[in-house]
């Protein structure tokens, strides 16, 4: 039988803040819900006590603190409601303090940072998951939180490109590998699954799969203006009758959807701080074709689980060359590397760190290696 708390010292008391723009775990889109979900589990799984601040209704097995009636994804990229989100979580871990006791304030959103000084006047750290990029604005913004919030990278990447922010770890993303279905006979179209946006290339996955012969599945995000837009002035020309235009998946649609295709196309056009599609993909057993480009060489292991392409113009020999990877070699690359037992473990670590650096005078900025 496992010992409590994962055999790792005391059983933590852990809030975790997740944005409020989609359900914990999410419907279809909210890759950092999903992570946010999957992390409470197993941090309760551990044998620690894990408090949920969101919106909308309960939907893991930690406790959950209401601060919206709903989950507002009408709101998503508006200012005033991550500010209104900040203050109301506040109240919800001053009052979570008092009454249960707290250990970290573990926050997932945009402004939720900025309540750490007065966190830290309650005797609690603050680690953060930079979920998204670190370059120009954010960069300035997570330099300017400066030594009262211990910064989590997703990647070794995204962490290399900002190198003096004040980083306490990495902890790459993870997901419940046996809530994935797993088929090793492929059906002949390609996949791309991602917001409809330059960074994510669908272009260029048309481009490819044209190329290839291989007719490609699009399944995405496109509710706001500008993904709108993109559509319509640069992915709808090119679509043709081989095509098929899925539109946003549901949970289990994408998972039939990936678990079925000979590959998902991954042409990023930036740097991109993970790519939780990538494991997605994989742990179905179904290969990556990608542009190199931010993660992405750390997540697949290039002529293995997937290729690494450095030119847009081999994209398609390596749609035709990937029904010949073994789909077992990918299911087994995510189950060893991106579980959520590596990931509880790996923030276990930031946590106690986090502790051990508000319990020590004078330290700042502890001088830690990454987590696992």
């Amino acid at each position: 039988m496992a010992r409590p708390a994962h055999q790792l010292g005391r059983r933590l008391r852990v809030a975790l803040v997740a944005p409020p723009y989609f359900d914990v775990p999410p419907r279809a889109y909210g890759g950092i819900e999903a992570v946010v979900a999957d992390l409470a589990d197993a941090l309760v799984a551990h044998g620690h006590e894990v408090t949920l601040i969101g919106a909308g209704e309960p939907g893991t097995s930690a406790r959950f603190e209401q601060v919206w009636e709903r989950s507002v994804p009408e709101l998503l990229g508006k200012p005033l409601p991550e500010m209104i989100h900040a203050l109301r979580t506040r109240r919800a871990i001053e009052t979570l303090a008092a009454t249960d006791g707290l250990d970290v304030v573990h926050d997932h959103t945009l402004a939720g940072p900025l309540n750490a000084s007065a966190y830290r006047g309650l005797g609690l750290p603050v680690v953060l998951t930079t979920h998204g990029p670190v370059h120009e604005e954010m960069y300035d913004y997570y330099r300017t939180l400066g030594s009262d919030v211990h910064l989590v990278a997703i990647s070794d990447r995204q962490r290399s490109l900002a190198p003096d922010l004040n980083w306490l770890g990495r902890v790459h993303n993870a997901l419940r590998t046996d809530e994935w279905p797993f088929h090793p006979e492929k059906q002949d179209y390609a996949l791309f699954l991602g917001r409809f946006t330059a960074a994510k290339g669908p272009d260029l996955a048309l481009h490819a799969a044209h190329r290839a012969g291989i007719p490609l599945v699009l399944a995405g995000k496109c509710t706001e203006p500008a993904e709108k837009a993109y559509f319509r002035e640069t992915v709808q020309p090119l679509l043709t009758d081989a095509d098929l235009l899925f539109g946003q998946a549901d949970a289990r649609a994408k998972r039939r959807l990936l678990s079925r295709a000979r590959c998902l196309v991954f042409p990023v056009q930036w740097e991109e701080p993970f790519g939780m599609v990538m494991i997605e993909s994989m742990v179905c057993g179904t290969p990556v074709v990608a542009l190199r480009g931010g993660a992405v060489s750390e997540v697949v292991v290039d002529g293995v689980t997937g290729f690494v392409c450095d030119d847009a113009a081999d994209l398609a020999d390596a749609i035709k060359e990937a029904s010949r990877l073994d789909p077992y070699a990918c299911r087994r690359h995510v189950e060893a590397n991106f579980g959520v037992d590596q990931l509880a473990v790996g923030y276990e670590q930031v946590y106690r760190q986090a502790m051990a650096a508000m319990a020590t005078p004078g330290s700042d900025r502890p001088t830690l290696g990454m987590s696992a």
